[in-house]
């Protein structure tokens, strides 16, 4: 078992008091595993609703004043230390078979367009076997087709869009994953949260928040990554939703700009507190 430590800090600037919904805790599906809760700690000190949203997400409502507001929070989780499962007998479900629950979850969204992308995706997948094995395809596909950089990072680039600029961020990589799933009748959500440098040799990149999806294989949801295309440990689940209009890790209704950003999470060794203070950033 691991023990990792998670946290971040945003400094926002608004020109004028701006109502925020801010989505940046732990998932409640990791609750059990949460040693040191990450609670949100805003600077200068604000009222703070929470509620949960219709997908079962943590979520903060805030209204940011005039000038500088600092979100941030450390927390530490238990982790299992084990890469992401390679599950690959699992099948499909037939669609008359699906849970309800599900069902969404095969529809077009606000960045995954089932309806621009379906003869592509029949063109592409069609002939690969059903189940894990396609999912993977999908996978394979994107992470091969896609130039990752965060230059190409844009808040209203869509699935199709990605597919026809052949470039973008890790929400990029997702979203165009779940748009492939979802035509093949797959049901896939889009996931945002903490992935490690754990057990990765360096170099080590900047950390930020990472996207990734899950999609509904046999009786379960399952963890796919096409930009990492790789199993990962330690990764640490935030929100999901349909895409990522639904898990905006902020959400300002009114002009803000992002000053600064720092994301962490590093293990904890046997001898380190895990009540100390965040690390710095790599």
């Amino acid at each position: 078992m691991l023990k990792i430590r998670v946290g971040y800090e945003l400094v926002y600037r608004c020109e004028a008091p701006t109502p925020m919904i801010v989505t940046l805790n732990i998932n409640y599906s990791r609750i059990s595993d949460i040693i040191e809760p990450d609670h949100l700690v805003i600077t200068p000190s604000l009222p703070v609703r929470a509620y949960r949203d219709s997908y079962g997400n943590w979520c903060n409502r805030i209204v940011a004043p005039a000038g500088l507001t600092r979100l941030s929070a450390s927390g530490v989780v238990l982790d299992s230390g084990l890469p992401d499962p390679v599950l690959p007998w699992l099948e499909e479900r037939p669609l008359d078979a699906l849970p309800e629950e599900t069902l969404l979850f095969l529809l077009g969204s606000r960045y995954c367009e089932t309806d621009l992308l379906t003869e592509t995706a029949w063109q592409l997948f069609a002939n690969t076997p059903p189940g894990w094995a396609r999912v993977q395809a999908i996978c394979d596909y994107v992470h091969q087709h896609i130039r990752f950089g965060y230059g190409h990072a844009s808040p209203t680039k869509s699935a199709h869009q990605v597919f026809h600029d052949r470039e973008g961020v890790c929400r990029d990589f997702a979203h165009l994953a779940v748009a492939f799933c979802r035509c093949m009748n797959i049901p896939a959500r889009y996931c945002t949260g903490y992935v490690s440098d754990i057990g990765e040799p360096p170099p080590y990149s900047e950390m930020d928040f990472a996207a990734w999806f899950e999609a509904y294989l046999g009786d379960r949801w399952i963890t796919f990554d096409p930009r990492n295309n790789k199993p990962r440990i330690g990764r640490i689940l935030i929100a999901r939703g349909r895409d990522a209009a639904d898990v905006a890790l902020t959400t300002s209704f009114g002009l803000s700009t992002l000053e600064s950003f720092r994301v962490w999470t590093e293990e904890i060794s046997n001898g380190q507190d895990a009540g100390a203070g965040a690390p710095d950033q790599r």
